[in-house]
């Protein structure tokens, strides 16, 4: 019973991870063995993980600085709108927000659980730069990033294991370590220049300046080396060759947006805890 129930499970996944190479949308994404229910349940435990440590993830009172999420949502609706992210009715695409200043940083578990620190928002100068923060963080999730990276980390077997655990609607700790793997993982350097070519390609169709990402690695170069390097820079040592992709992607696809809602962006800011 056991093995026929087992060989089941594998056909299934099987059988969905056929479904999901055929599906149009994984075009041009890379190898890709398990369905995107893997994203979204491995997004849910990283989620669950990050809400259960308030100490090294403080997050924001939702309640309590409303006004900011707010506005922070209707960035992410802009982009989410474009008419360009593949997984936009799939994925989860909430926001929270890490009150950490001393963190320059953001970032998309699989799934779409997006996650902002206070410390990017109050170094970010413009709207048109927090959109194009966001698109990044949006197109490594939409790019299924992180699986195609687990792809290289963990072996078929365990891959498929996770797989028969999803169908099964199980947990365990194998699981919950892979959901937590997800939060720190560092991407390669294709994955990181994926991720840029999609946030000037989500933000082509909005009134944003669609290189509105290159303003934040030209305030950094500008400013050195005093704070701390955000992770989608560790793949990067020099920010000047992304500046200049940004910008060429901008005119290689013919964005026409050039606006920068600087100063809705920085009464935004003032409303953040000091």
């Amino acid at each position: 019973m056991k093995l026929a129930l087992h060989f089941s499970c594998v056909l299934c996944i099987l059988l969905a991870t056929s479904c999901g190479l055929s599906d149009p949308r994984n075009k041009g994404k890379g190898f890709a063995i398990l369905p995107i229910s893997t994203d979204k349940n491995l997004g849910l435990q990283a989620d669950q993980q990050i809400a259960s440590d308030a100490k090294q993830y403080p997050i924001l009172d939702p309640t309590r600085y409303a006004e900011v999420y707010a506005y922070i949502n209707k960035v992410r609706d802009n982009i989410l709108n474009s008419g360009r992210v593949d997984y936009r009715n799939e994925f989860e695409w909430k926001i929270k927000i890490i009150n950490d200043d001393k963190t320059l940083n953001a970032f998309c578990t699989p799934g779409g659980y997006i996650y902002v620190y206070t410390g990017i928002l109050k170094f970010l100068d413009s709207e048109d730069q927090l959109a194009g923060v966001l698109a990044h963080e949006i197109g490594h999730a939409d790019m299924r990033h992180s699986i195609r990276q687990m792809s290289t980390m963990y072996s078929l077997q365990a891959l498929l294991s996770v797989g028969e655990l999803l169908v099964l609607g199980q947990t365990t700790p194998q699981l919950n370590q892979m959901g937590l793997s997800v939060i720190g993982l560092q991407f390669s350097r294709p994955h990181e220049t994926e991720a840029d070519e999609r946030s000037v390609l989500y933000l082509c169709n909005t009134p944003y300046n669609a290189a509105g990402a290159a303003g934040f690695f030209e305030k950094l170069q500008k400013q050195g080396q005093g704070t701390k390097i955000p992770e989608f820079l560790s793949t990067h040592p020099n920010p000047e060759n992304r500046i200049e992709h940004f910008h060429n992607a901008q005119v290689t696809m013919g964005c026409k947006g050039r606006n920068d809602f600087k100063v809705e962006y920085q009464h935004m800011v003032a409303k953040l805890p000091k």
